[in-house]
């Protein structure tokens, strides 16, 4: 969808009447809905003057076509200036320019493609403009297929028209030569080559032909793309499905394949605990509907296992080009009905009702979510609603369904693959923080490796040496230290202290969204919104005083959750408002948040409690495991305490 079209006649008369801004922001009104913001019209209004002197030359024609925010089909990015026309051989041909008002910029060590500039009122880590510009090219070509078709040749560039000239200039460096190569740059002073750029792939003029061509073009995923993608998928012995998987995986085709045709409006709704596979079906089905030709995205709250599967993916594809098949969940907030044909929402109990940096956009991501897509996909574990906002329940997707009037079918996952293939080690957890009364106290077949050590530093010698077989195995802990803000990027600031130990460690650093592959990070420790919808080998867990066991039963103080801890924020707001409803909801938290971190392990789990008698506890219940053969009451609050106070001795 463009916002603003015209001639280069015609624009040059808006701007030159003033009225560019005016005829922009009234153009965004009638088809996005509402005004945008001052600071985004100033941008315009400034921009717009130095694209009217670059144009101001006679080798770019009068009527080549003028195009003023495009939105990409199918993502929230918003290509700022289209310039199209004709090259020498009457091919059509378009120049895509990422705009910038920056003054300056800072190179971003370790993280490819991205600088840090001063933006949106906070200096912050952003894409450099070139890769912008070649990866909305891109994803125009991948997914336009009139484009593919009609062999429309795009040429990505940016235009920096405040950035000073600095010696050497950041945004010029060699460490974004590939970038730069792709999409070149050009600066403050730099009028003459970028007219140089625009004149040397457009000879004549179109009269917006080649706008309308790109505007209306089908939107459909490229042969090249798909075929990248099934040879990156097969063999890959991480993403193969067995059991109740591939049922699943066939339903959720047959029930695209319909609404693929008939344009009806379908949800299904997928059950499953922890390592049933859900993020694995999400993963193939994205392949296979992406293979016949259907516009398919992978959704989910968190970035991390958006990053970790396109980093899996990516094979030989540059990273853009797997990205844009991961998105956010709360990007569907401008989406038109129907605008995906498919749409796997992975960890959809995270989902939030706001979207946007501050929680300001949009009604309610579920509802958004099925109003985008022909057929939407919500893999689901209620159990593991580890924030405030977290909002995604099986009750609740029900509630939009019937709103939306779609067809709708709900399927469970109960093969297990993580913990050794034990349901009933999850089971007994659940029974062990009492999350659930009916859950499994019997124990559990222990092909699985759990155990309770007395100190952090245990916890972290084994997990080094688990690591260094295959480099799967990680530190996780509660969230109750503070994440130091000065140390989020280096690692000689530890946030997690355990004085009494001498332990000290970081946070994972905020300058990798793979931190679960990454081969360094096992000298990090991961949180609770790094690690979930991820798997290890192994995982070492460190309980913070958050949860911990007094007068014979397991209990939750929210309290001790860090200051820095977004999950719970507005919990001491509602403990004011309704006291209980406060309370049940911080204990669920907090008790999914460690049987989410108990569970990332598939072959085992080691514990270090900052609560002695949690871990006296803990022990125990492993003790009864290992050593009796004859059941026990949970619900015998006495006896469990005895064991608690007086370890291996009691029993009995």
């Amino acid at each position: 969808m463009i916002v603003y079209e015209a001639t280069k006649q015609l624009f040059v008369e808006d701007v030159v009447q003033d009225r560019i801004e005016e005829n922009i922001d009234r153009k965004f009104y009638e088809k996005m809905g509402y005004h945008t913001s001052q600071s985004e019209r100033n941008a315009w209004n400034n921009s717009m003057h130095y694209m009217m002197k670059v144009l101001l030359d006679n080798n770019i024609p009068q009527n080549v076509g003028i195009a003023i925010e495009y939105k990409i089909p199918n993502t929230s990015k918003r290509v700022d200036f289209i310039i199209t026309g004709k090259d020498v051989k009457l091919n059509n041909t378009a120049i895509i320019v990422e705009l910038k008002q920056w003054t300056e910029a800072k190179i971003v060590n370790g993280k490819d493609g991205i600088v840090e500039t001063f933006t949106g009122h906070a200096v912050r880590e952003v894409p450099h403009p070139s890769y912008q510009a070649w990866s909305y090219a891109t994803t125009i070509e991948d997914y336009n297929e009139t484009v593919q078709n009609r062999q429309i040749t795009l040429h990505p560039c940016a235009y920096l028209h405040n950035y000073l000239t600095v010696t050497p200039s950041t945004i010029l460096s060699d460490d974004y030569k590939y970038y730069l190569e792709k999409a070149p740059a050009f600066i403050k002073g730099d009028v003459e080559k970028l007219r140089e750029f625009i004149a040397k792939y457009i000879k004549y003029g179109d009269e917006k032909e080649t706008l309308y061509m790109i505007d209306n073009g089908k939107i459909r995923p490229s042969k090249s793309l798909q075929d990248s993608l099934l040879n990156m998928l097969k063999g890959n012995q991480e993403f193969i499905m067995i059991d109740d998987q591939k049922l699943v995986y066939e339903t959720a085709i047959e029930m695209a394949r319909k609404s693929y045709n008939d344009g009806k409006k379908r949800v299904l709704v997928v059950k499953g605990g922890p390592g049933t596979g859900k993020s694995v079906l999400a993963v193939n089905l994205l392949v296979k509907l992406t293979s016949e030709n259907m516009v398919c995205s992978y959704v989910t709250k968190n970035a991390a296992p958006r990053s970790v599967y396109a980093a899996k993916l990516s094979g030989s594809l540059r990273k853009n080009r797997i990205n844009n098949l991961f998105m956010g969940s709360g990007l569907f907030t401008e989406s038109a009905p129907n605008e995906f044909d498919v749409l796997l929402v992975d960890e959809a109990h995270r989902l939030n009702a706001k979207s946007g940096m501050f929680q300001n956009k949009g009604e309610n991501q579920i509802k958004e979510i099925i109003n985008a897509s022909k057929l939407s996909v919500f893999f689901i574990d209620e159990s593991q609603r580890v924030t405030l906002k977290d909002i995604g329940t099986v009750e609740e997707i029900e509630k939009y369904i019937n709103r939306a009037g779609a067809e709708s079918k709900l399927m469970e996952l109960e093969s297990q693959f993580r913990c050794n293939g034990s349901d009933g080690y999850i089971a007994w957890l659940d029974d062990v923080l009492y999350i659930r009364k009916t859950a499994n106290n019997e124990g559990f077949n222990l092909d699985y490796d759990i155990e309770i050590f007395d100190s952090p530093n245990e916890v972290r010698d084994k997990i080094f040496e688990k690591n260094r077989i295959n480099n799967k195995a990680r530190l996780l802990a509660g969230y109750c230290w503070n994440w130091i803000k000065e140390g989020k990027n280096d690692s000689n600031i530890h946030d997690i202290v355990i004085p009494e130990y001498n332990f000290e460690m970081s946070w994972n650093l905020g300058n990798s969204q793979t931190w679960a592959i990454d081969s360094n990070s096992v000298n990090e420790i991961g949180c609770i919104h790094t690690c979930q919808g991820l798997e290890f080998d192994y995982v070492g867990v460190i309980i913070g005083r958050d949860l911990r066991y007094e007068n014979g039963t397991i209990i939750t103080d929210v309290t001790e959750r860090a200051k820095t801890d977004q999950s719970i924020r507005g919990i001491y707001k509602l403990y004011q408002q309704d006291f209980e409803k406060a309370e049940k909801i911080a204990d669920e938290i907090i008790k999914n948040t460690y049987r989410t971190l108990m569970t990332r392990g598939q072959k085992g789990c080691y514990i270090y409690c900052e609560d002695k008698n949690l871990a006296l506890y803990l022990k125990n219940r492993i003790n009864i495991c290992n050593e009796l053969s004859y059941d026990i009451d949970i619900n015998d609050e006495e006896h469990l305490l005895k064991i608690a106070e007086e370890g291996e001795e009691y029993i009995k």
